[in-house]
């Protein structure tokens, strides 16, 4: 080969390889010393360095190239040296491998960042947030599935089309009572009527509870207040009994017998029997509230589990006035109760909460065969009929019962009063207190028709048509008001037709 062949030198450009090579001094200022051109030492800043090129004109080979040396300054000889370098160091390594890279211009490096063990999860963090995400995605699906599968399931389709009923459940209804005592608003006439009646006692401390069972209106006058129950606790002590006769704990011809501890004094006939005499859990039942017959009350109660079994029976009920604390007849008053907690119950009664349809029946059967009719029976007219149990000891009367009017109004009156001993004005009160609700339920109903027509007639057992009381005028139809001219004739809507006195119901007072 020629000596135009290629070698490396220190200057980066290729130079011959084969044949002789030809040794170029390199003249530095104020150095007159001449290397060898692969020896050479840099030169310093500022310097020049001299090489020679090939000139270009004459490359056809035959004639010898015309040489031409050609001055650059140190600072680009070092640059390129440098390069020179470092690719004969990358050629070197790449030929120990046995291969030579080719050469690439213009690669991209790209940087290798190692991830420190500290950022690393562990396995079981790992597993974790795996089973995670399976979760999330499942939950994800079962959504979008159910949600799917519910619009095209063709069965709520078909009873959604076929029952349009279905479709109003969805809009807004009135709310549900799901108590026993249902209470809405108060009635203020009666109210005001009755606290008239109380203020005329001031030695009286009552309890009044009275509510309509079918609207709601209720009044209420220290109805929450706790009194001493007497024999008015044998209400719950009954229902308590019809539960245990409807679970089957108790059969109504069990035979039940009269022990010496049980026999009391007080109200009732069965003490006079001899001890050990026998009597069916149903004739005791009926002899306690019919008669008032406190040992046949000992009988159940002890036929029940005692006194503590009884009383978490009225906890559970949600009563928390109504407590027994001794066997009848508890003279010193310290069995309690109220008269809102025994309208409640009657309530959950009538209402076949506490026992079915017809155990209910049946204690309001016995109930109305109940032979204390002085209190409330006494302020109800004819036709009404009652469910009723008193109690009284000396420092306290009272009488609770469910009223039913011909009209088919059904109410309840809770009425105890807390009196000086044996004071006789609580038999009063409770009776004015009784006739007052009776006469503000038992009122004529205003009828939409033709003017000057809209009042009814008295009822036919009305207990004043034929023989009104002394001090009563005959019923007169009202007559109707002149209005002067401009002035319009219609009256205000009320809730009560009729806010005055009635000479009808309401006797004369001077």
């Amino acid at each position: 080969m020629s000596e135009s062949s290629y070698r490396f030198t220190a200057s980066g450009r290729r130079q011959p390889t084969k044949g002789r090579q030809r040794v170029r001094k390199v003249q530095k200022p104020g150095n007159s010393r001449v290397k060898a051109a692969g020896k050479q030492r840099p030169p310093q800043q500022g310097g020049t360095v001299s090489r020679v090129i090939i000139n270009p004109s004459s490359s056809n080979g035959k004639k010898p190239r015309k040489r031409q040396r050609v001055e650059a300054p140190a600072e680009t000889w070092l640059r390129k040296k440098k390069a020179s370098q470092a690719t004969s160091r990358g050629m070197k390594s790449a030929a120990v491998n046995g291969r030579i890279p080719p050469l690439k211009f213009n690669k991209r490096v790209t940087k290798r960042v190692k991830v420190s063990n500290k950022t690393r999860l562990k396995p079981m963090a790992r597993t974790m947030l795996y089973i995670l995400r399976l979760l999330i995605v499942g939950v994800g699906i079962g959504a979008i599935v159910g949600t799917a599968l519910s619009v095209l399931d063709p069965a709520n389709q078909y009873s959604t089309a076929s029952n349009p009923s279905k479709v109003e459940q969805n809009q807004p209804q009135a709310p549900v009572n799901n108590q026993g005592l249902y209470l809405t608003q108060e009635i203020i006439p009666l109210k005001s009527n009755i606290q008239n009646l109380v203020a005329a006692n001031p030695n009286l401390a009552p309890g009044i509870l009275i509510a309509d069972l079918d609207s709601g209106n209720y009044i209420d006058i220290n109805a929450s207040n706790s009194f001493s129950a007497a024999s008015t606790i044998k209400i719950p002590i009954l229902v308590a009994f019809f539960q245990d006769v409807e679970a089957g704990k108790i059969k109504l011809d069990e035979p039940l017998t009269m022990t010496k501890d049980m026999i009391v004094g007080g109200s009732g006939d069965m003490r006079s029997k001899p001890v050990g005499s026998q009597f069916t859990a149903l004739e005791v039942a009926d002899k306690m509230m019919v008669i008032s017959d406190n040992t046949a009350t000992n009988m159940l109660i002890a036929r029940m589990g005692g006194i503590n079994a009884l009383n978490q029976r009225f906890r559970s009920w949600g009563l928390t006035a109504t407590s027994l604390q001794n066997p009848l007849p508890d003279i010193q008053g310290t069995n309690t109760t109220s008269p809102r907690e025994l309208a409640e119950v009657i309530a959950m009664v009538s209402k076949g909460q506490l026992v079915s349809s017809q155990g209910s029946r049946q204690i309001f059967d016995i109930m109305r065969r109940n032979q204390r009719r002085h209190l409330l029976p006494k302020g109800l007219g004819s036709g009404a009929r009652i469910a009723n149990k008193t109690g009284y000891i000396g420092a306290m009367l009272g009488d609770v019962g469910l009223i039913e009017l011909p009209s088919g109004k059904r109410y309840i009156a809770a009425v105890m009063v807390k009196r000086p001993r044996n004071d006789s004005r609580a038999d009063t009160l409770i009776t004015s207190v009784s006739r007052s609700a009776y006469q503000h339920f038992n009122q004529p109903v205003t009828m939409p028709g033709t003017p000057g027509n809209n009042i009814l007639p008295p009822s036919s057992n009305s207990p004043y048509l034929n023989s009104p009381p002394t001090g009563i005028n005959t019923y007169q139809p009202p007559l109707p008001n002149p209005v002067p001219n401009g002035v319009s004739n219609a009256l205000p809507t009320t809730t009560y037709p009729n806010n005055g006195y009635n000479s009808q119901y309401y006797p004369y007072r001077r």
